[in-house]
């Protein structure tokens, strides 16, 4: 090769997929290039798992890697429409409380590194890296999908997940405007739904939402991982500040919106001390409901958030490694339902009484209108086909 700073290898069949196992030492910290971008929250942009070849850089001796990479301009966001074949995604997963969602975006700006749906990236043929917050996609036909797929005759409502996958109200939304389109049919049929959020953008469907809520028929859900801002800024880049997302949560309650908290992901010896605090913290700004979900690293995130900590803090990703393997089985992840999304073992445990002790103390566990053992119920009852009785005559 004639700069020496990169080369192309086959990938062996067992590479193809994440060993769980599979550590980088902190020692190895120097060893690995300097790619994060500033504002971005991958620290790399890794093959996905479906290549059957992968590209590796090196130093050749030279310097030329790290003057190359010195030498690399802020990443622009690009966004590129994509034809649906359907607006509802359907899942059987029977440790998740929704059966349907709705995704209007593939991929999330917001770069959090942690995230469980950048794996997803990798059947566009992209990296879960920083292809997936960089290289975004949105689906312009689909607020006409859904108003034709609860049209169709048999249609039983039930609350609708809005945002499952990537967040609806990523920056790209101020000027697409794809989620509220996808709220203003959802109004029309008076079909419940929920929406999970880390941005205070969701406060420009207050008049929607508003509408809705007099119905039952809306809950919004905001996720806070840390108070620190300077964490924050780290592992969630472009997502909104703490504060910001706790006075969202008040600005939601006080016009009405039943609004809860998502402690998620809680990351052992990083993160997950705040839990208490965050909790109180939620629960004053209005917060009437709660929950909370251990850290996650399917597939290609686990290498990815080992290189992420070994970027931003080498001298606690052992301890912090170590941790999440005691709550997986000495895996960093383990995919069985009913496990994946608190873990096991006498962390978890700990973790688990932890969050039920803070609940009862500050009465989230007995939400208020429409609940049941601390959880929203939405009413389905007001469902309606707009038009359908003009039909009969």
């Amino acid at each position: 090769m004639p700069d020496g700073s990169s080369f192309t290898r086959d990938r062996r069949p067992a590479e193809r997929k994440s060993d769980a196992r599979h550590a980088i030492h902190p020692d190895e910290a120097a060893q690995l290039p300097p790619t994060a971008r500033h504002g971005r929250g991958a620290t790399c942009n890794p093959g996905n798992r479906f290549e059957s070849t992968t590209r590796e850089d090196f130093d050749d001796g030279w310097s030329t890697l790290a003057e190359t990479f010195a030498e690399l301009p802020p990443l622009p966001t690009t966004l590129t429409p994509e034809r649906s074949r359907s607006a509802m995604a359907w899942n059987e997963s029977p440790d998740i409380g929704f059966d349907r969602s709705l995704n209007p975006y593939r991929g999330c700006e917001h770069g959090c590194v942690y995230c469980y749906a950048r794996p997803s990236h990798a059947y566009l043929g992209l990296s879960p890296g920083l292809d997936f917050e960089t290289r975004l996609f949105y689906k312009p036909d689909m607020p006409a999908l859904l108003e034709k797929e609860l049209s169709r005759p048999g249609y039983v409502p039930r609350p609708v997940a809005l945002g499952a996958n990537t967040d609806p109200y990523q920056p790209v939304e101020r000027t697409v405007a794809l989620t509220r389109r996808l709220l203003e049919v959802l109004e029309r049929f008076s079909h419940p739904v929920t929406i999970v959020t880390k941005s205070a953008g969701v406060l420009r469907d207050m008049d929607i939402l508003g509408r809705m809520s007099r119905q039952n028929l809306v809950q919004v859900c905001m996720s806070v991982t840390t108070l620190d801002p300077k964490l924050a800024r780290i592992m969630e880049p472009r997502a909104a500040a703490p504060t910001r997302r706790l006075a969202a949560m008040r600005t939601l309650a006080d016009g009405g919106i039943p609004v809860g908290v998502l402690a998620a992901p809680m990351i052992p010896g990083l993160n997950d001390a705040e839990m208490e605090r965050i909790l109180e913290a939620a629960q004053q700004h209005g917060a009437v409901h709660a929950g909370y979900v251990a850290l996650r690293l399917p597939l290609e995130i686990a290498p990815m958030f080992e290189n992420w900590l070994l970027h931003h803090m080498p001298e606690r990703a052992r301890k912090i490694l170590a941790l999440v393997r005691d709550m997986r089985a000495g895996a960093l992840y383990d995919s069985r339902f009913g496990v994946r999304q608190t873990g096991t073992g006498a962390y978890a445990e700990l973790m688990a009484s932890r969050f039920a002790l803070a609940m009862k103390r500050l009465g989230l566990d007995r939400a208020g209108r429409g609940a049941k053992g601390g959880e929203i119920r939405l009413d389905c009852s007001h469902f309606k086909v707009p038009g359908a009785q003009l039909a009969l005559f």
